[in-house]
């Protein structure tokens, strides 16, 4: 039976670890994480509301 994957925040953070939690999710790079992060925050400030919504309400990785 396949191990099922959870969404949690991650060790390996810059400063909450959500984008590190995601990229580590969707196996990818987080450094790519946080520049596509980076660019929804810049585009609208929509990035910087869906960050702190997601650092409250992500858990800490056990």
């Amino acid at each position: 039976m396949a191990e099922q994957k959870k969404l949690y925040r991650s060790n390996d953070k810059k400063l909450c670890g959500v984008c590190g939690g995601i990229a580590e999710y969707f196996d990818m790079d987080p450094t790519i994480m946080r520049i596509i992060w980076v660019i929804f925050a810049l585009a609208g400030g929509c990035g910087i509301l869906a960050y702190l919504i997601c650092a409250l309400l992500m858990p800490q990785q056990p």
